[in-house]
C-alpha cells in the first residue's frame, strides 16, 4: 500500500544523515557508521537546547515512562482519547507537554485545535485519471492551508477499509475517496453515521456525496457513435467488473445502446487490469472467427493502449481492420498514430468539485445535490473507420442525436 503525506506546497523534503551506531568490538574493530535516509514533513523544529547541546526527539516510550503508564495506553490515549478515563488522559497530556512530545499529525489536536488534514483513497496512481484528480485537489488544498494523506488501495475492497480506518486513527477532518462499490460499501455506511464527512470521487451514484461524470450516459453515447459509423459487432473490454462500479455502469451503457439499435450486446470480456500484454487466449477472441467484433469499446484509455499494442502485434491495422473506443480522453492517449478516440472526463475539474464539496460539507454550507455530475466529451480521435454499407447521412444523423442527449463532440 502507497502511503505519504503531501505538504501545502505539494512536496516532501528529502535529508540524508550518518547515524553512529554502536556495535561490540572485537579487539581494534572501529564502531560501524551506517547512513539512514528519511523524510521530513513540514518545518524542521531545532534539535538543540539553550546550552548547544544535542538532545534527543522524546518518544512514546519517554512519554510512557514521564507518566506512569505503559506504551499501549499512551497510544489510546493520543489514538483514541475516547476509551481512556479522563484521569489517564490527562495524565498522559501532562507527560506530553511536559517532554514537548508532538506526535505527528496529532499534536494540535490535544490543544483542541483543527488537525487541518485530508485523507485522499484512491485505488491507483498508475492510471493518469486518478493522478490528475489528485492534482485538482492538491492544488486548492495548497491554497487553503491543508495537508493530504495520499493512500492507494489497488482495486482491493479489504485494501479500502484498511486505508479508511487508518485515515479515521489519524483524525483527518474529512475524506476524499474512490471505491470499488459506493452503494454497497458497508465502511460508507458507518461514515454516513459516525463520520469524518467524505466526498467520492468517479463513484457515479445518487445516494452519496459524490462527483463523477454519468457513466452510463457516457458509454451509451459512445457506443452509439461506433454504430453511427456502421458497427454491428461491438464488444467491451474492461477490467474485473466487480472491483469497478464504473466498469458495471459502463457496460451498462454499452448494453442499451445495443438494445436500442436492435443489436445484441455480449458480456464485457474481463482482462487482468495490470496487464502490459493481451493474454493469447483473449487476443485470439478479439481475432479469429468469421464472427469477430470490428469494433471494441475499452473501459479505460489504458486498456485501449494495451489492445492497440496487441492488434498491431496480430498484424491488424487501428482502425482498418479494428477499431477502439477507450474512456477517460487522457491527454497522451492523442499522441497515439492514430490517436485513440475516447470518452473524456474532466479528471482535474473532477477533484477540484470534490475538494470544494468537501469543505462546504465540513463548513455546514452545503446545499448542492447529493450527486455532482460533469460533463462528458466525444473525441473522434483515428481508431474509428466508418463500415461501408452504412449510409453517411444515418451515422451524421446518429452523431446529432447523441449530442443532443449530452456528449459533446470534440
Amino acid at each position: 500500500m502507497f502511503t505519504n503525506f503531501i505538504t501545502p506546497a505539494g512536496r516532501t523534503r528529502f535529508y540524508h544523515c550518518a547515524v553512529r551506531v554502536p556495535k561490540a568490538r572485537r579487539g581494534n574493530a572501529p564502531v560501524i557508521c551506517r547512513s539512514y535516509a528519511f523524510f521530513i514533513i513540514g518545518p524542521i523544529e531545532n534539535v538543540y537546547n539553550d546550552a548547544g547541546a544535542a538532545r534527543m526527539t522524546p518518544t512514546i516510550k519517554d512519554v510512557a515512562a514521564h507518566a506512569g503508564f505503559s506504551i499501549a495506553t499512551v497510544s489510546r490515549a493520543i489514538n483514541a482519547p475516547h476509551t481512556v478515563n479522563p484521569v489517564t488522559l490527562a495524565r498522559v497530556r501532562e507527560a506530553i507537554d511536559a517532554l514537548k512530545f508532538r506526535p505527528n499529525p496529532l499534536g494540535r489536536q490535544f490543544r483542541g485545535e483543527r488537525t487541518r488534514l485530508v485523507g485522499v483513497v484512491l485505488p491507483t496512481l498508475a492510471n493518469p485519471v486518478f493522478a490528475e484528480c489528485l492534482q485538482g485537489i492538491d492544488e486548492l488544498a495548497a491554497a487553503q492551508g491543508f495537508r493530504l494523506m495520499l493512500m492507494t488501495t489497488q482495486y482491493d475492497a479489504d485494501r479500502e477499509r484498511h486505508a479508511i480506518e487508518t485515515l479515521r486513527a489519524q483524525r483527518v477532518e474529512g475524506l476524499i475517496l474512490t471505491v470499488a462499490d459506493a452503494d454497497t460499501h458497508p465502511l460508507l455506511d458507518e461514515l454516513d453515521a459516525d463520520g469524518p464527512l467524505y466526498v467520492l470521487m468517479h463513484n457515479d451514484t445518487k445516494r452519496r456525496p459524490s462527483v463523477s461524470v454519468d457513466n452510463h450516459q457516457a458509454a451509451c453515447d459512445g457506443v452509439r457513435m461506433l454504430i453511427a459509423h456502421g458497427h454491428r459487432r461491438i464488444l467491451m473490454l474492461a477490467g474485473t467488473l466487480a472491483a469497478s462500479d464504473r466498469a458495471r455502469q459502463r457496460h451498462a451503457g454499452y448494453a442499451l445502446a445495443m438494445q436500442q439499435a436492435g443489436l445484441t450486446p455480449a458480456p464485457a470480456l474481463e482482462v487482468d487490469f495490470n496487464a502490459q500484454e493481451l493474454a493469447p487466449s483473449v487476443l485470439g477472441h478479439l481475432t479469429s472467427g468469421p464472427a469477430r467484433p470490428t469494433a471494441l469499446f475499452c473501459s479505460n484509455d489504458l486498456l485501449a493502449m494495451v489492445v492497440m499494442r496487441g492488434l498491431r502485434r496480430a498484424r491488424l491495422r487501428v482502425p482498418q481492420d479494428m477499431s477502439i473506443l477507450g474512456f477517460d480522453g487522457l491527454a497522451m492517449s492523442e499522441l497515439l498514430a492514430p490517436p485513440l478516440a475516447s470518452i473524456g472526463t474532466p479528471n482535474r475539474d473532477i477533484g477540484r468539485e470534490a475538494w470544494q464539496c468537501l469543505m462546504a460539507r465540513l463548513g455546514g454550507q452545503y446545499a448542492g445535490p447529493l450527486a455532482n455530475t460533469l460533463p462528458h466529451t466525444l473525441r473522434t480521435g483515428g481508431t474509428i473507420a466508418a463500415i461501408a454499407h452504412a449510409p453517411l447521412g444515418a451515422r451524421r444523423s446518429a452523431i446529432d442525436r447523441d449530442l443532443e442527449i449530452g456528449g459533446t463532440l470534440s
